[in-house]
């Protein structure tokens, strides 16, 4: 069994954090947990005094939360205190009671491969079981992502699919990777793109069955307008790098609403929507 550090990364979303908490201690006792802190000071308070969790602030970017600079803050740390295997998991999720023996045994298997799980998005109303074995009962894994059966790899993953709320790798293959791309700041685009890089330095995609995590409820607009200043800024930096637009289908219906203009190889924001009030990430 490989040494295993979660790394998680937060602003607001307090009661989502000490859910984890309660979970992690419950599934994985014993096992480091990094939290990253982006410009949130009462992060400290929200965790308590506990020896296996490890909290580092970062300060916040004038453009929007540095989702990719923090994960690879948290990862850089969980290295240095000696991880082998980092696993990644969304504040807003919690582990299934096999999630981390799944990574570990996947990482044995494949070693070089950029590891992902199953999400079950809870409904509105639907909260996290007091005993988390009962989380079993309520499984229903994205229809989007693969949903290999317990104990079994689907080698071969489409990259474009990677997703960060519950992804695992050895401390290697993050050196191959290099971490998440920091241009990207905001909401947006950060995972598709490791996802191409995995796939332009030969990193399989490998999803992993019973690596279950289950994604706590909040409310979300769809498409996401309340980020579309970070989805049009996000979007142009993937094309830059890639020749090709990430969120195809966010834009099209964007350009549909009047919002965007892509034309001449060029996005730009043409009009801003009312913002609803939503909790920070």
């Amino acid at each position: 069994m490989r040494d295993s550090t979660v790394v998680t990364v937060v602003s607001g979303r307090h009661d989502h954090l000490r859910e984890q908490r309660r979970v992690l201690r419950t599934v994985a006792p014993r096992t480091p947990h990094v939290v990253v802190s982006m410009g949130d000071p009462d992060i400290d308070g929200v965790v308590g005094r506990d020896e296996w969790v490890t909290v580092v602030h970062l300060d916040t970017d004038p453009l929007g939360l540095p989702l990719a600079r923090a994960r690879n803050t948290g990862v850089a740390a969980a290295l240095a205190a000696g991880a082998e295997l980092v696993v990644l998991l969304d504040v807003d999720c919690v582990p299934a009671p096999g999630l981390l023996a799944a990574y570990e045994h996947a990482a044995e298997r494949a070693p070089d491969a950029l590891l992902a799980g199953p999400v079950t998005y809870l409904p509105e109303g639907v909260p996290v079981p007091d005993d988390p074995q009962d989380l079993a009962a309520l499984r229903a894994p994205h229809a989007a992502r693969p949903d290999p059966p317990p104990g079994t790899l689907e080698r071969g993953g489409e990259h474009d699919l990677f997703w960060s709320l519950s992804c695992a790798m050895t401390a290697s293959t993050w050196r191959v990777l290099g971490g998440f791309h920091e241009g990207y700041v905001g909401y947006g685009a950060e995972d598709t793109d490791l996802g191409r890089v995995a796939r332009s330095r030969g990193v399989d995609l490998v999803w992993v069955g019973g690596a279950d995590a289950f994604h706590q409820f909040h409310p979300v607009s769809m498409p996401p307008v309340d980020h579309l200043e970070d989805i049009v800024r996000n979007a142009t930096t993937f094309h830059e790098r890639w020749g090709e637009w990430p969120m195809a289908g966010w834009l099209e219906e964007f350009e549909r609403r009047g919002l965007v203009d892509r034309t001449g190889g060029r996005l730009t924001l043409t009009s801003q929507p009312a913002r609803a009030r939503e909790p920070r990430r």
